[in-house]
């Protein structure tokens, strides 16, 4: 087994079946998604850490200075973080593709993993997504499939810069599928089939 770089729940996928990353929100932990995990496809493996930072109490996979505005530097220690420990953990299957989901602040730090190292993973669900640093000019997502959704009224996340994110995975030539609705930062059964689809052989 990998070293435990997070606390997290684990099931072992069947032969060739995906390993799916899935990554809470504020205040969740490892349990929060890792039911929905397992029932996004047959026979998946499932990954579900619990982020490492506090926040009132409240877990998280990085530090914020306030409201949308996120402390950098802890976001690039946390990114690296979890890169290697996704990476530990797509080592004990390597024949089998590797999908994530993440919502809110589990949505973000995905992000900032795929974004950084795309060949992690075959395909992602970004849910609420708060991308505020700029993305690489020369990203390539070429046969990366991206799930992503949002909230047109969302307070937490701006839908401007939801759909600006939409764009730039767009430019950067990933497969993307949206499902966006006039709600908030609430996540609608909408948005689940969107990444059963997603997720879907």
């Amino acid at each position: 087994m990998p070293t435990k770089l997070y606390e997290n729940l684990t099931k072992a996928p069947e032969p060739g079946r995906p390993l799916i990353f899935a990554f809470h929100g504020t205040g969740g932990d490892e349990r929060q998604l890792f039911q929905l995990a397992g029932q996004l496809a047959p026979g998946v493996g499932v990954v579900s850490p619990r982020g490492d930072v506090l926040e009132g109490g409240a877990a998280r996979f990085f530090k914020r200075m306030a409201e949308g505005v996120y402390d950098m530097e802890d976001l690039s220690r946390a990114t690296a973080k979890m890169a290697d420990f996704i990476s530990a953990h797509r080592a004990l299957y390597p024949d089998c593709p590797a999908y994530g989901f993440g919502y809110s602040n589990g949505a973000n730090i995905l992000a900032a993993v795929f974004l950084e190292q795309p060949d992690l993973f075959d395909r992602v669900g970004l849910l609420h997504p708060l991308v505020t640093w700029e993305m690489p000019q020369d990203l390539d997502l070429s046969g990366r499939k991206v799930v992503l959704t949002a909230g047109r009224n969302d307070p937490i996340t701006p839908w401007p810069k939801s759909a600006r994110l939409i764009e730039d995975l767009q430019r950067a030539g990933a497969d993307i599928e949206t499902d966006v609705h006039d709600g908030g930062h609430e996540l609608r059964d909408s948005e689940l089939a969107a990444l059963v689809r997603g997720f879907a052989d």
